[in-house]
């Protein structure tokens, strides 16, 4: 999912280090050790949670308002204001930052939000998100990632920051290829044996397209709207990277990432993808209009509906280039307490421990297809063995749970705009034919101009 908004000055003390992952970084340590006490029995708490997933209608919003109201017979002290970002793009999930700003510049920002992974310096320094562990205890987070099923380790540390967790994550995806196996019979394709290179893709999609008139692949990956998640899986898994270790120099001009773009701007120039937008891409899938897309199993929904009845949709892991591995890089985002009060910051936590418990994630997943962070519930007949073993469509995702690497987030406050310049270039080469290294290279320049300094 995706953003762009302006930025504000908001004081917050900053030093610049690197956690081994690429993604940490250090804060001005919290003044007080004091830990937000219990609510009182029956005390009364009224907080506000923003959420992307109440953009999204159909099986996104129904699945959140029903999880949102067990917690309420869970908790009737607590009462929770659900609420979508302000704003209007096509994906909600762009304008969950810069609303949250708004909401901040009028004094009145919700008290829990779900933020992504690459808006996590921005969300930690600008944002105010509140350390866990120092709000209720290191004891306390420990034990709601362990509990009887206990997170995946992958999945642990993705809000960690500068030794503190401020946030806990709550759902990802990793890249899948999901295609339409009628197409892939029609244009005299085997679907028992579905592309592993992207070659193999391209192959694909010309067959497809020549023997059924209808667009062979898209790859949700190349837009801005799309952000950079999955295009960072293409790029590592061509043995590039967007930016440096230590996140201080830009390298998406460099040969790997020059490859990944003119690769997909080949697929486009020889009838193997079709020239749509984001939304486009999906909705044209999920009619059966496509024959492949790669995308986030937050989409499988969307496409199981649309297959239903009509034709067989299946999936398999994200494809390589050549010989070399496929890195995938997670989706998604975590929960993040914005509340001072520390009444309203209790509750909040009360809401993060439930919607990411197993009662949670059973629904989350059977509902919309992200992946449950306490991946024990795959294994339980009880809660989601069955249905797992009933629904091959996960099984490319939680496979590539053990090899995937963190989606990394440009440095700084002007972490969108370096990010968005980034995207704008793919965009321009792969649909509008621009010249992949030469684009590249000037959307770096400026990018560079926006790092902060070291």
């Amino acid at each position: 999912m995706k953003r762009a908004a302006p930025f504000l000055g908001l004081v917050f003390a900053v030093a610049t280090a690197v956690s081994s992952c690429g993604l940490g970084g250090t804060t001005t340590e919290p003044t007080s050790t004091a830990q937000v006490p219990e609510l009182a029995p029956g005390q009364q708490v009224s907080i506000v949670f923003e959420s992307y997933n109440y953009g999204v209608a159909g099986a996104w919003t129904d699945t959140f308002n029903s999880l949102i109201a067990d917690f309420g017979k869970k908790f009737p002290n607590i009462k929770v204001t659900a609420q979508k970002p302000q704003g209007n793009s096509p994906n909600p999930a762009t304008d969950t930052v810069s609303s949250i700003q708004n909401q901040m510049v009028a004094g009145n920002p919700p008290d829990v939000a779900q933020l992504g992974f690459s808006d996590l310096d921005f969300t930690i320094n600008q944002l105010r998100a509140k350390p866990l562990d120092t709000l209720f205890g290191k004891d306390a987070v420990q034990r709601n990632f362990d509990g009887r099923l206990p997170y995946h380790p992958r999945a642990r540390t993705l809000d960690d920051w500068g030794g503190h967790t401020y946030g806990v994550p709550f759902v990802f995806s990793t890249p899948v290829l999901y295609f339409n196996a009628n197409l892939f019979t029609a244009a005299g394709l085997d679907p028992n044996q579905p592309p592993a290179t992207w070659q193999q893709v391209a192959e694909a999609a010309r067959a497809i397209n020549a023997k059924t008139g209808k667009d062979g692949i898209y790859i949700d990956c190349l837009t801005k709207t799309a952000k950079d998640w999955c295009f960072q899986s293409l790029v590592r898994s061509n043995g590039g990277r967007i930016i440096s270790d230590d996140r201080r120099t830009l390298t998406y001009a460099e040969a790997p990432v020059v490859e990944v773009t003119r690769m997909a701007q080949d697929l486009v120039n020889t009838s193997g993808m079709p020239k749509l937008a984001q939304k486009q891409g999906y909705e044209s899938f999920a009619r059966g209009d496509v024959g492949m897309i790669l995308e986030t199993s937050a989409l499988q929904g969307t496409f199981v509906t649309g297959a239903k009845d009509k034709w067989d949709l299946r999936s398999t892991a994200m494809p390589r280039f050549g010989d070399k591995p496929a890195v995938p890089t997670n989706s998604g985002a975590g929960l993040h307490i914005l509340a001072n009060d520390p009444a309203k910051q209790r509750a909040a936590w009360e809401l993060i421990k439930f919607l990411t418990s197993e009662e949670s994630y059973v629904k989350i997943s059977k509902n919309i297809g992200y992946l449950p962070l306490r991946t024990g519930l795959l294994n339980e007949p009880s809660s989601l063995g069955a249905w797992s073993a009933a629904n091959p469509l996960l099984a490319p995702n939680v496979a590539q749970l053990n090899g995937m690497e963190p989606w990394v987030a440009m440095p700084g406050n002007n972490y969108l705009q370096i990010r968005d310049g980034m995207m704008d270039a793919v965009e321009s080469i792969v649909f509008q034919g621009k010249d992949p290294q030469s684009t590249l290279a000037a959307a770096r320049a400026e990018g560079a101009k926006l790092l902060p300094a070291a």
